[in-house]
């Protein structure tokens, strides 16, 4: 008896797995039926706005539907992404996430799609400010004590995490003034209502270009191939220093897996094509793509990175 009643578990769970299978690959053979919805959990003008916007009318083209873009900013990013975890499983709700978005907390309702762009920051000042490099930049700061500020776009983004981790390897004090989003500091930044911003390549290097603003370092490991001009952090006075801000899509967690992969395909097949690499290359920014997978293992340890600066900051996001 023991031996039958296994063996029909084994067969029901085996017959569940099938029809789940059946279910998605369905579903992703009917994608999408209706306009698609990418929701940036923060205003537009930064880099996930941008990324956005970018890919958006590739996307389309290829899914014969409109792909609307729609900005729902506020808590650090976590309006627009419970707004998405919480949406219809189909594939037709997807969110345009950053480091900000996700936390231990809600990281799991999500289902990984693809990497859009994992790229160093630039350390960016207004031109009012007396420094030309990094060094310059410590001195003032030691000199200052606490009087300089530095705007984010949101507590627990990867331009507030980035400016963080400058802050306790330097030993310095910065004032934090986070904004909902980068678009709304950069605002600040141009008028010189804040000193610095660690800011995604794609939203600053215009101005930078322009004159309005100054670039002092890129915060990777190395040197940007797009941005070669600019040294490290590490390099310019802060060795050891790296910190790199990333955009991804994301579904619903309950989007069957066929569904996703099928996404996820398609994206990197946008990202593949010489125009949008053009467009993201010229901003600044990498060009990433990768699979479901590999973005899962991606975020994990993105997290895992920042999670301990966090705790030893008292650095806390609401939700």
């Amino acid at each position: 008896m023991r031996k039958t009643a296994s063996w029909t578990e084994t067969a029901r769970a085996f017959l569940w797995t099938m029809l789940l299978f059946a279910a998605g690959a369905a579903l992703a053979q009917g994608f999408p039926s209706k306009p698609v919805r990418v929701v940036v959990p923060f205003p537009p003008g930064g880099g996930a706005d941008t990324l956005a916007r970018i890919m958006e009318p590739r996307l389309a083209a290829i899914w014969g539907q409109a792909i609307v873009v729609e900005n729902r900013p506020g808590a650090s990013g976590h309006i627009g992404a419970d707004v998405v975890a919480k949406s219809t499983p189909d594939g037709h709700t997807l969110l345009m996430s950053s480091t900000a978005s996700l936390t231990e907390r809600n990281v799991d309702q999500f289902a990984p799609v693809s990497l859009v762009s994992a790229s160093a920051y630039v350390v960016t000042a207004n031109p009012g400010v007396a420094v030309a490099n990094i060094r310059q930049l410590i001195a003032l700061a030691k000199a200052s004590r606490g009087m300089l500020t530095y705007g984010s776009s949101g507590t627990g983004a990867a331009s507030h995490l980035s400016a963080e981790l400058f802050k306790a390897m330097a030993g310095v004090d910065l004032l934090h003034v986070p904004y909902k989003g980068t678009g709304q500091a950069l605002t600040d930044l141009l008028a010189g209502h804040v000193t610095l911003m660690f800011a995604p390549a794609q939203v600053v290097m215009q101005h930078v270009q322009a004159g309005r603003l100054k670039a002092l370092a890129v915060t990777g490991s190395k040197r940007s191939e797009t941005l070669p001009g600019l040294p490290t952090v590490a390099e310019s006075g802060l060795p050891g220093y790296e910190a790199v801000g990333w955009f991804g899509l994301l579904a619903p967690a309950a989007t069957p897996k066929a569904a996703v992969a099928m996404m996820s395909a398609d994206v990197n097949r946008v990202l593949a094509e010489r125009e949008v690499r053009e467009k993201i290359l010229s901003l600044g920014s990498d060009v990433s793509g990768n699979t479901p997978e590999e973005f899962a293992r991606f975020i994990r340890a993105d997290q895992a990175k920042w999670s301990n600066l966090m705790k030893e900051a008292g650095i806390a996001v609401s939700q």
